[in-house]
């Protein structure tokens, strides 16, 4: 088995409500497992406002999200801020049915997927997207997100 490529990894709780569930090892083993090069990652978790505000500011649109990547670099590494909204992912588990972490566990690998380069706003980049995400949730152990 291949070695999983080195991480340099900042957790940040502006909205600790689900620190809990999110301990650095855990959210390092599901970014890991979604790099294909070393990454210098920060995961920020925030309210409502600072979500809706970042949203606003960067997509033009008005209201937070589950997950928002902003990535400064590719390669030779993957530098890049992940900033996800805690009340939208809980909304979302629950409206979904699933267990909060499951979420943010397919939430982390889509945002780290993004930030290198992975998109899925044209169909035939969705497919490959998605198939990604599924391989590597079923690895780490989650159910596949798309197969609902």
């Amino acid at each position: 088995m291949k070695a999983p490529p080195p991480l340099q990894l900042s957790l940040q709780f502006a909205d600790a409500t689900h620190r809990a569930l999110l301990p650095r090892h855990r959210v390092q083993r599901w970014v890991r497992a979604a790099l294909a090069r070393p990454g210098q990652i920060t995961v920020r978790i925030v309210g409502e406002e600072e979500g809706r505000q970042l949203n606003r500011d960067y997509r033009g649109k008005d209201g937070a999200t589950n997950v928002l990547t902003f990535d400064y670099e590719h390669a030779p590494q993957v530098v890049a801020d992940l900033v996800l909204c805690a009340p939208v992912v809980a909304r979302e588990a629950r409206e979904q049915g699933l267990a909060i972490d499951a979420h943010y566990a397919h939430l982390l690998v889509h945002g780290t997927l993004h930030a290198q380069g992975f998109d899925h706003l044209a169909d035939a980049d969705a497919v490959v997207m998605q198939a990604r995400e599924s391989e590597i949730l079923l690895a780490l152990g989650w159910a596949d997100p798309y197969a609902r």
